[in-house]
């Protein structure tokens, strides 16, 4: 008997760190000691383990075994060290050959099944980043972990048929578990299920589906302030089916972060299709921004990313959720600190606001049914701080629908027509973009818009004025730029015209109080 070694990986948010386990089979009493900054629900592992392996026909070593996890200062957590672990006591006690360099990911059962974790996908992400190429994971997660390219997986249902494969005896194991835990047969292509929300079904608001159009085709945040029933849910639902489908590594990361943040549940691919999240107003800054105990977890802005977050109400929101928003808006990642350690994760999406024009919503138009007092409208937007609006590229005062517009005949564009038009334009702007690193409009840089992107003085006149007069900040500035570059776009203009700066600035300008 000596020491025996596996390998694992740990993550901490995103990030993924290949672990080493350590088994050592002492001379003395027999004990399970688990070493290594484990939490309360890996240092369960020991009594799980010793179970599996008796109920697989494969007993652990009646000696003491200690069990260390290399490095010894990065924090572990959840089930998934759970095979490498007693991969590395049985390699220790000479019942399985070396594991060399295979990384194993799977949770144990009692009766020696392997069981999904959540989390794969990104875990053989980190592990295929450090030069390993052999997993070994639960056959409930083979699918999703196939999706890594460079990955060499083998998917397993029970702890027996691990052990087989690495020279175990097979005369003392037990194989005939029931293999309702296996991963199930493929299923092909999905079906074609419920059809999205379309454009098509929205009356009249002319002016918001321009504006719509234009914050899908150059990645632009969108506010939208009107009476209720005017159609602002019904358009911020329409948004996701504008946006073209992710690229091969937009769909990794975003795929990675559902992974991570889905329970057991595997993944059964590429996450193609932008995400949409709409949490409710009475949610949490953990449950949008991400946080918990111990090594935070993702929220609702990271789980939109690359797609959109819609916040209905908005002025409902506690304020401090709100303006927590802020750094992503500008970053597109999120920094969580915690006693346990720092996560961070991408945050790059779109963000949809939506309120009424005050607490009763009837102040719209003449407002003469409004019963709202002057302080309490102040109050209602108070909630919606002067540096988050600053951040949304285009606020919008979406009217009432009238009766003719409601009733009218007329043929309006679905959303397949629509986002056509956003595909050519963002395929211009990936044209102009790609050398400097940047995929759309939203993403350029100040130093951009004035250096290469710098525009003639007279288009700019317009703007110029309103920054002088204290009408825009200097990153409203940028912002209604960056839309006028995103208004050329869908022109078909190699570059903005006055026409197309005064129509970016109208729409920066036209939300509340307008």
């Amino acid at each position: 008997m000596g020491m025996g070694r596996a390998l694992a990986v740990a993550m901490v948010g995103l990030n993924g760190h290949i672990v080493e386990v350590e088994a050592d089979i002492g001379q003395t009493l027999p004990n399970f000691v688990l070493l290594g900054l484990p939490d309360a629900s890996l240092k369960e592992a020991t009594e799980r383990i010793k179970a599996a392996a008796q109920n697989s026909g494969i007993p652990l070593s009646r000696r003491k075994i200690t069990v260390n996890l290399v490095p010894a200062s990065l924090p572990k957590r959840g089930s998934a060290f759970d095979l490498a672990i007693v991969m590395a006591a049985l390699e220790a006690a000479g019942d399985v050959r070396r594991t060399g360099r295979t990384v194993f990911i799977a949770e144990l059962g009692l009766d020696g099944r392997l069981r999904p974790v959540r989390g794969v996908l990104p875990a053989v992400m980190a592990g295929v980043r450090a030069g390993f190429e052999e997993f070994v994971v639960a056959a409930a997660n083979a699918r999703e972990a196939t999706l890594v390219p460079g990955a060499k997986v083998r998917g397993y249902a029970s702890l027996a048929e691990v052990a087989v494969d690495f020279d175990a005896d097979p005369h003392e194991l037990v194989l005939d578990l029931p293999d309702r835990d296996a991963a199930p047969p493929d299923p092909g292509p999905p079906g074609p299920g419920a059809p999205p929300p379309d454009l098509a079904d929205v009356a009249g608001q002319p002016e918001a589906r321009l504006a719509l159009e234009i914050a899908a085709a150059g990645g632009h945040h969108l506010m939208m302030v009107g009476p209720p029933g005017a159609g602002k849910t019904m358009l911020a639902e329409r948004l996701p089916g504008l946006l073209p489908d992710l690229g091969d590594a937009e769909a990794m990361e975003v795929t990675a972060i559902h992974s991570l943040d889905g329970g057991a549940t595997a993944v059964g691919g590429l996450i193609r299709r932008p995400p949409y999240e709409r949490p409710h107003h009475s949610a949490s800054a953990v449950s949008i921004i991400g946080g918990g105990s111990g090594i935070p977890r993702p929220g609702a802005a990271s789980r939109a990313h690359r797609g959109v977050l819609f916040l209905d109400e908005a002025p409902e929101y506690d304020r401090r959720v709100l303006d927590a928003l802020r750094q992503p808006l500008e970053s597109g990642e999120l920094v969580l600190h915690r006693s346990a350690g720092t996560a961070s994760y991408p945050a790059r999406f779109q963000l949809v606001l939506a309120a009424n024009p005050c607490p009763c919503g009837k102040s719209a138009g003449k407002g003469t049914e409004c019963t709202c007092t002057a302080m309490a409208r102040r109050r209602y937007f108070g909630r919606l701080s002067g540096p988050l609006l600053d951040r949304v590229d285009i606020q919008l005062h979406v009217n009432r629908v009238s009766l003719a517009e409601l009733s009218g005949t007329g043929v309006r564009e679905s959303t397949a027509q629509v986002a056509v038009r956003v595909a050519q334009a963002r395929a211009r702007q990936l044209d102009r973009l790609a050398g400097h690193g940047m995929s759309n409009n939203a993403e350029v840089s100040g130093r951009l818009l004035r250096g290469a992107f710098r525009l003639a003085a007279a288009d700019t006149a317009l703007l110029d004025r309103a920054l002088d007069i204290g009408a825009l900040t200097a990153r409203g500035y940028d912002r209604v730029l960056r839309l006028a570059w995103t208004v050329a776009d869908l022109g078909g203009h190699d570059r903005p015209t006055r026409d197309d700066v005064g129509l970016a600035l109208t729409m920066r300008q036209r939300g509340m109080g307008s």
